[in-house]
């Protein structure tokens, strides 16, 4: 489920705020996930990936993260 930058570009910066929120816990529990297992990189990059464009889409809105 990537997030288009169109897309959160209309919600507002609760919102965001809270998508990031919920991303970096995923993201935080995927790397507990792989200490002992073969890690799902693309999974991982894809979260990463998510958490910056909604860092952008804040930044564009004057808010600071």
């Amino acid at each position: 489920m990537t997030l288009e930058a169109r897309e959160l570009r209309e919600l507002t910066p609760e919102e965001l705020r809270r998508k990031l929120d919920e991303i970096e816990r995923e993201l935080f529990s995927q790397r507990l996930k792989v200490a002992g297992q073969q890690p799902n990189t693309s999974k991982t990059r894809e979260l990463r990936r998510d958490a910056a464009r909604l860092k952008t889409v804040l930044a564009e809105k004057g808010v600071r993260v």
